[in-house]
């Protein structure tokens, strides 16, 4: 183990250059380098909106992109964010001396409520320029409203709930007139539903919000300056309309639950947290005197949406009694506080100040606070100055946060996209879990980490936690990448040597059975693991010698069957006489050198399964590649085993229809030594045609000899066409045999004749039976009673011949009157020729003056011409040019020939008077005359009709134009 870690420590992963560089950074035992090249930018990054009032800033309210400010005692300013340059300032129209005390935009931006403080409310709509005083509203100076997101319209808010200075919760609805600017009354209503008190009396409404829950229920939030009231209840399905009067109702004779704190600031303030593309709230935080009480919005909770609830008190530079904070607003993960001059954020997860931004004396005192909750934008504005502040990726060092407080799952998940940063979490994961000895836990992480390899293998060994240890192997090994190939090697012999260790530990343990085939299952899973199977192949050698050092032959045969190595398992199984398995592998895997490597041994101890897997591989085996081992086993086996081989042999033969010359040698020497009836049927079946007979003839010959089977020698004999062979031995078996053989030779009559009479004289000499030889005559017709006579003795009286006498002498007599009839047919026949020929040398036909040429269409008494008795005439040359290409090769050169000869006669002699005697002298050397040669031409050249003859059928396939001359004729039409 020891050479392994050395091994590895030596090739794996850094050197010494980036330990230093990492532990530059202060990043303990991590491959990553954090380094920051540039500045990062602050999660809350502060703007000064480039705008200057002209009167002085007296509030300020965003909700979806839309803000409006009041600005000195009469001016309302509207400015819709996404078109800046394009404000809209509306007068308010007030003649006395009242002035904004508070304003209240909703969710969408289009309703603003405005509270004076002379205990009135004006109402104005974002698409009217018209202040409406709302009339049912006046008396009450209102502190906060809690608007309807579920119901509000741009033009309807919905049922809304109105808090005011005297603790009463109003009830109202406002609504746009569509025939007009607005209708008589906008507020539709305004009825008191509940009157919130502290232990003094009635408390002012600080705030109020409304949210609705699972199954139809509603959760409405009340603030005072003390006390955080929950009213809980369902509206009727349909009855939404209606408003939360029944939800109120509910708590007539009891107060609702709610949270008190001694300590106040005169006000409290409650802001909550949507993320984006949600519509309910996920926390909250409640600024009040004793600090920001926070905590999470849980809707499955029956009477309280607020759970995980935790106080976090003021930091200490916070004095409620000199500058206690004015505003809250809540992020993700930090709730923000407004000071007369400064803004702190807080983080929520552990109540530290993160963030602390001051302002100058110039810009006045900072005066409210406000945030954006559709574009998540904060705003702050004194009397002259409005700033904005821009949240980005404030969930940066949450990771750090969770870390530390060991809350592993959240930290990593809020840095997965930053490896250094999850490694570091990750290690110090790992290094809490060893602490707290949960060591696979561990070993999990600490295998997801850049930490040396080395210490941590040394640290589980140093702890004796093997399990653990091979946990962070396992783990390790899967995180490496293919081109690893060194590192995965020695992971993968390690594991092995541990799987192995442990198992042998577990054995001999009854006790831990179960975790030892649990333990067996992972080896198992290890070994067969696609990931793996790259390394263990080329790695296989040392690890069947891992195998066979702890002597674990379960496994060994296990992994050779995973690695494809059936040839160990086979051995094995042959090895310890587990034939069956042996087979049942070669069976399932149908290996076909495998089948010849192990047939031998096989078919000697389990022989007729072994066929039946032969048979059930078909044609992908080799017959031939077999045949040693059932030679082998044939020799040594009885009558009963050779069975088996002969039914594969005969599955080879007449199912597969092999015709190997040596699969048919076999199956006939086995037929030879045990089944001769056999033999004589698989023969005759094979045919008596040598070229498609498989087996081979003369060793099939020799091999029936030996055995003494004469029938199948017979046929053979037959077969190779040894028809005085056949008979000779067919005689000394059976004559009706014999005379089958001796009809054989159809087209040979002198050879039947003989083989007929070889049976005949066996008959009359071996078997001196008369009647039988007689039989032979009747049998034979080539036979004669004379051709017999010699062969029998002499004491025979010709009473035994009578018969057959008398019947040849009839059949001679019969013959004799044949041949005379025959003799004067052909005197009659050579009568008619003789007479047809004088007929044919008198016949003659006219020619008229005007004939012209069949071919070439030129008048036909101008050349030598022919007439056919068809009617058609050619000139000579022209019938010669039609006739010549068609004729046999060996008729041309003859046609050539007599041509030559032609042109010789027809040369002029040298002496005219001794033309007569050379002439003469020719014909005596045996030389043809001119007459003879130009009737051998026309014999050739006019043996029929050019156009009526066989030559015109011949040549109907032919196609008009010669192929070779179909380029230069069609060149000819252009």
């Amino acid at each position: 183990m020891a050479s392994i870690l050395d091994e590895y420590e030596d090739s794996l992963y850094r050197s010494a250059s980036v330990q230093q560089s990492r532990a530059s950074v202060g990043i303990p035992h991590s491959g990553y380098v954090n380094a920051r090249l540039e500045k990062e930018t602050p999660i809350f990054n502060k703007q000064r909106i480039d705008f200057a009032p002209p009167e002085k800033i007296n509030s300020l309210v965003v909700s979806s992109n839309q803000l409006c400010m009041s600005l000195g005692k009469d001016t309302l300013l509207r400015i819709d964010l996404g078109k800046p340059d394009e404000p809209n300032q509306v007068e308010l129209g007030r003649k006395d001396e009242a002035k904004v005390y508070k304003m209240f935009l909703d969710h969408t931006g289009s309703h603003l409520l405005i509270a004076l403080n002379t205990s009135e409310c004006l109402y104005l709509n974002r698409s009217v320029q018209k202040v409406r005083a709302l009339s049912r509203w006046k008396g009450h100076l209102i502190e906060s409203v809690g608007w309807n997101k579920f119901l509000g319209s741009e033009t309807n808010t919905g049922p809304i709930l109105v808090g005011t200075a005297q603790g009463q919760i109003y009830e109202a609805e406002i609504s746009v007139s569509e025939g007009g600017l607005f209708s008589t009354n906008p507020d539709q209503y305004f009825r008191q539903v509940y009157t919130l008190e502290e232990e003094s009396g009635p408390a002012p409404v600080c705030c109020l919000e409304i949210e609705r829950g699972i199954e139809g229920k509603f959760f409405i939030i009340a603030t005072t300056r003390k006390r955080l009231f929950q009213f809980v209840g369902k509206v009727p399905e349909g009855t939404e309309q209606q408003g939360f009067s029944s939800i109120f109702a509910m708590h007539a004779d009891h107060l609702p639950s709610f949270r008190e704190f001694p300590a106040n600031l005169g006000f409290s303030e409650i802001a909550f947290y949507t993320p984006k593309l949600r519509s309910s709230p996920r926390s909250f935080a409640w600024m009040m005197g004793n600090g920001v009480l926070y905590g999470t919005v849980d809707y499955s909770r029956p009477d309280s949406i607020l759970s995980d609830e935790r106080v976090w008190v003021y930091p200490p530079d916070i004095d409620i009694t000199v500058n206690k904070p004015i505003s809250i607003v809540l992020t993700q993960f930090h709730f923000l506080l407004l000071l007369p001059d400064q803004v702190k954020a807080v983080c929520t997860l552990n109540g530290q100040v993160v963030f602390q931004d001051l302002f100058l004396e110039k810009f006045g005192l900072l005066t409210r606070m406000i945030k954006d909750p559709t574009v998540q934008q904060i705003w702050i504005h004194t009397e002259k100055v409005v700033f904005r502040y821009h949240v980005q990726r404030e969930s940066r060092d949450v990771w750090k946060m969770y870390m530390n407080m060991n809350k592993f799952d959240l930290a990593k998940e809020y840095c997965k996209d930053r490896p250094e940063c999850l490694d570091i979490v990750l290690a110090k994961e790992a290094e809490h879990c060893f602490q707290n000895k949960r060591y696979l836990e561990s070993a999990k992480c600490y295998a997801l980490t850049q930490n040396y390899f080395e210490e941590i293998a040394l640290k589980f060994i140093e702890a004796k936690q093997e399990e653990a240890l091979m946990e962070f192997l396992i783990k390790k090994l899967s995180n490496l990448k293919p081109s690893e190939k060194t590192q995965t090697t020695l992971l993968t012999t390690w594991l092995t040597e541990l799987y192995l260790n442990w198992l042998g530990v577990l054995e001999g343990d009854s006790s831990q059975r179960n975790l030892y085939l649990d333990t067996r299952e992972k080896f198992r899973a290890f070994l067969s693991s696609p990931k793996n199977k790259d390394c263990l192949f080329n790695n296989r050698a040392s690890i069947y010698e891992l195998l066979a050092s702890h002597g674990d032959t379960e496994h060994m045969v296990y992994f050779a069957v995973i690695m494809q190595d059936y040839e160990r398992v086979v051995a094995h199984h042959c090895q310890h006489d587990e034939y069956d398995e042996a087979l049942n592998v070669l069976s399932r895997h149908r290996d076909e050198k495998l089948f010849y490597k192990f047939s031998p041994v096989l078919i000697q101890h389990i022989p007729k399964k072994v066929v039946d897997a032969w048979i059930s591989m078909g044609s992908r085996l080799d017959a031939r590649n077999l045949i040693p081992a059932l030679v082998n086993y044939s020799q040594s086996a009885s009558t009963q085993q050779i069975n088996e081989a002969i039914r594969y042999m005969e599955f080879c033969v007449y199912q597969l229809e092999e015709t190997q010359q040596a699969i048919h040698n076999y199956l006939l020497s086995l037929y030879a030594l045990c089944r001769p009836d056999s033999l004589l049927s698989y023969l005759e079946q094979a045919g008596t045609n040598p070229n498609r007979i498989h087996y081979d003839l003369k060793y099939a010959l020799r091999l029936c000899a030996e055995h003494g089977h004469h029938h199948a020698c017979v046929h053979i004999y037959k077969v190779m066409e040894l028809y005085e062979e056949a008979v000779d031995l067919a005689l000394q078996v059976d004559v009706d045999l014999a005379k089958s053989c001796a009809d054989l030779p159809e087209d040979d009559e002198e050879l039947r004749k003989k083989l007929w009479l070889k049976i005949a004289r066996h008959v009359v000499q071996e078997e001196k039976d008369v009647k039988k030889a007689m039989a032979c005559l009747s049998s034979c017709t080539l036979l004669k009673i004379e051709d017999v006579l010699p062969f029998f003795p002499d004491f025979v009286t010709i009473d035994h011949f009578k018969e057959a006498i008398c019947n040849s002498l009839e059949d001679y007599n019969k013959h004799i009157e044949e041949l005379k009839r025959e003799m004067e047919e052909a005197t009659q026949s050579a009568k008619r020729i003789r007479e047809d020929i004088q007929e044919m040398r008198n016949k003659y036909g006219s020619v008229e003056p005007q004939e012209k040429c069949a071919a070439c269409d030129f008048p036909l008494l101008n050349r030598p011409f022919y007439l056919f008795l068809c009617g058609h005439m050619f000139h000579y040359d022209c019938l010669l040019q039609a006739v010549f290409p068609n004729l046999p090769a060996y008729k041309q050169a003859k046609l050539e020939d007599l041509q030559k000869k032609l042109a010789a006669t027809s040369q002029p002699s040298k002496s005219h008077h001794r033309a007569k005697d050379t002439d003469s002298i020719s014909l005596g050397k045996g030389q043809q005359s001119r007459e003879q040669i130009k009737a051998d031409i026309d014999d050739i050249v006019a043996a029929e009709c050019v156009y009526c003859g066989e030559l015109m059928i011949r040549s109907i396939d032919k196609p008009f134009i010669d192929p070779h001359k179909y380029e230069e004729e069609m060149q000819s039409w252009l």
